[in-house]
């Protein structure tokens, strides 16, 4: 950032604690107002707000109540300031979201630890998207160690059937694909639409997590047909600074300034991950044509295999180590 723009945003700063303070520290907020208060860490103003009577549970406009917002920014001393003024830990906003999962998905670990340590469900009833689906689909490692430390059910189902597996399969987590696996987790479970954690690494062409929770025969016959179309859409989690651009959007419509230099730095932004991103510039991972196993008669523990990959015209092979059967079910079908 220019010294222009530190000035800028300097007084852009002062702008917004101006406009929060006034007219009375203790006049109760509308929702913007309350969200924009939260989210800049403001435990001063909310206490205020809180002593004149404003409900514990007060929605903002986006995120939800203060203590959803507080634990969406990993603030544990805004946390503790609402559930004293008896916030309700299990309050959802209306997408069905509570403050654990927007720690979860935000991969504040302090702040899902601090709220399992005061009586957060780790899971919710029926099907429904939990914190665990949250964290592994942001591919937060520390805050999915701990969910299933604290014995969050790794099989957990979202509304339309979709598993926490299938969300490691789909983002290419692979590393949390292991531990979900390792950890119980069902990879022959299936959702409303019939699909599993191979089909949803396939056609994500996530290729190695789709051998590692498929068989070798399902993994070799999947990859015989490859995905077809154009490469999958992938989730990019965004840059702090574009969050901050985006929040500094919301005060400058609140304040009735002008936000044309914020979105063009905000555009720029995002035009700079956009770079940094490989995949959209056209390199797409490598789409296999078969697997070849070989064996040696007599011997167990010999196999091996490779999987065969095809490049435009090209055909390359990548030899893989020999794998003895893995302690989980060795096929989807198999009716873990």
């Amino acid at each position: 950032m220019t010294r222009l723009g530190f000035r800028r945003a300097a007084l852009f700063a002062a702008a917004i604690l101006s406009w929060l303070s006034a007219p009375a520290r203790s006049a109760l907020p509308d929702p913007v107002r309350f969200g924009i208060a939260i989210e800049l860490g403001d435990r001063g103003l909310a206490q205020g707000w809180l002593e004149e009577g404003l409900e514990p549970d007060f929605m903002a406009d986006r995120i939800g109540t203060g203590l959803m917002i507080a634990a969406w920014e990993g603030n544990i001393p805004m946390m503790r300031m609402f559930v004293e003024a008896d916030a309700d830990i299990e309050k959802t906003n209306r997408y069905g979201e509570n403050a654990l999962m927007h720690a979860a998905w935000k991969g504040r670990v302090g702040a899902v630890r601090w709220l399992l340590d005061r009586g957060a469900k780790i899971d919710r009833e029926g099907s429904q998207w939990s914190a665990l689906h949250y964290a592994v689909f942001a591919g937060h490692q520390e805050v999915t160690r701990l969910l299933i430390e604290r014995g969050a059910n790794v099989s957990a189902r979202s509304p339309n059937g979709s598993t926490v597996l299938m969300m490691a399969a789909r983002e290419g987590h692979e590393a949390l694909a292991k531990l979900l696996l390792d950890s119980g987790a069902d990879a022959a479970a299936t959702n409303e639409a019939g699909e599993d954690a191979v089909a949803w690494a396939m056609r994500q062409r996530n290729f190695g997590i789709a051998r590692l929770v498929s068989s070798a025969e399902r993994f070799a016959l999947s990859s015989r047909e490859p995905p077809e179309g154009q490469p999958p859409l992938r989730s990019i989690p965004a840059p702090a600074r574009m969050d901050e651009l985006l929040r500094a959007m919301r005060v400058a419509e609140a304040l009735g300034r002008p936000v044309d230099a914020l979105r063009d730095a905000y555009l720029a932004a995002f035009d700079e991950m956009m770079k940094d991103t490989r995949w959209l510039a056209g390199e797409e991972p490598p789409i296999p044509e078969g697997m070849e196993i070989s064996a040696v008669r007599g011997t167990p523990g010999k196999e091996s295999a490779r999987v065969v990959y095809r490049s435009g015209k090209r055909t390359s092979a990548t030899k893989m180590a020999p794998k003895s059967p893995p302690a989980r079910a060795a096929s989807p079908g198999s009716g873990r």
